[in-house]
């Protein structure tokens, strides 16, 4: 299985994604990978590489980037030589099975939808994220790719999230929760209340709306909500984790006892640390694409660019593409 790594891409290119594909390829003998970007930039990475990994990685020549701060539309239009237009052609082209990403996420977006393009009967994409939560872990889109939604944008992501969280965590039947501000059935706007309506009247296992105290808790499989609201939902994740990382350092720091139970609780820390470690599934997915786009994490290191590898190939060997096309068919 060939993959098409945009190796410019993120805050810590070409060096992350070049070491991360070298990680990828050692794990999984039957992955090839595509680095995408500058050649004299990416070959010492790849000669450093075993004997047994250097033949499945390829270098793609690519002479432009696309940047964190570029229009993403406008860029994807125009660059039509960098590293992640290219990498997306050869998606289209079939040439790769995917793409994988850390770069820019409206270019990413905006690249699947013009290049790769939709699936036939997909109105708008979403990025799909699993989160851990009390529970199990609980798949959460759209995170940012469709910022203002219909209810048929909110119907076509439940079940696409059903189809992806059964083929990433073998669930059957995935329970689906629509977000809103309340778990009453008379709460939230008209676009939520027909996206309900839709909801209850298909195959899906929904469970009716999901608050967002009812996220971390993990009572429901599958998550979902516009772009701005998913995207905001991480971000306050992500602001909270960095909240209590820094309340628990600053406790600990000159004080003898506090350092002595927290040493004896290490082990169990770690257990807890584990559990929202991103890097092992360190890929966000873009459904409703003709093809695997996975986005990484901005600040992706070498081990998450090796997780959202093989969050794609994971896909790919479950057909994950091919089973939203035949549950649209039906």
């Amino acid at each position: 299985m060939l993959f098409a790594l945009d190796v410019m891409g993120g805050d810590n290119a070409p060096a992350e994604p070049c070491k991360g594909a070298i990680i990828a390829c050692k794990k999984d003998e039957s992955l090839s990978v595509a680095l995408v970007g500058m050649k004299e930039a990416i070959e010492p990475y790849v000669e450093a590489a075993p004997s047994s990994v250097r033949s499945r990685i390829h270098i793609v020549e690519a002479a432009e980037v696309i940047g964190m701060g570029d229009n993403p539309s406008a860029s994807m239009r125009s660059k039509k030589n960098s590293s992640l237009r290219i990498a997306m052609e050869m998606v289209r082209s079939r040439e790769a099975i995917g793409c994988i990403s850390a770069g820019n996420t409206g270019a990413i977006v905006a690249g699947g939808v013009l290049v790769v393009g939709r699936i036939k009967g997909i109105d708008r994409p979403g990025l799909a994220v699993p989160i851990p939560s009390l529970k199990k872990t609980t798949l959460l889109l759209d995170v940012g790719a469709t910022v203002r939604c219909k209810a048929l944008n909110l119907y076509q992501f439940a079940r696409m999230g059903a189809i992806y969280m059964s083929s990433l965590t073998g669930t059957k039947n995935p329970s689906v929760g629509l977000f809103s501000n309340g778990s009453e059935d008379i709460k939230g706007d008209e676009v939520i209340s027909e996206a309900r309506e839709m909801l209850l009247g298909s195959d899906l296992n929904f469970g009716g709306f999901v608050e967002g105290k009812d996220v971390p808790v993990g009572n429901t499989d599958v998550v979902v909500c516009d772009g701005f609201t998913g995207n905001a939902l991480i971000k306050f994740g992500e602001g909270i984790g960095e909240l209590v990382t820094n309340l628990i350092r600053s406790e600990l720091k000159g004080k003898i006892l506090p350092r002595i139970g927290a040493l004896l609780m290490m082990p169990t820390l770690k257990k807890m640390a584990a559990r929202f470690e991103y890097e092992e599934n360190g890929g966000s997915p873009l459904l409703g694409v003709d093809g695997i786009v996975v986005k990484a994490h901005g600040n992706s290191r070498d081990r998450a660019i090796a997780g959202a590898l093989h969050v794609a190939s994971g896909f790919a060997r479950l057909r994950g593409t091919d089973l939203v096309k035949e549950s649209l068919e039906r």
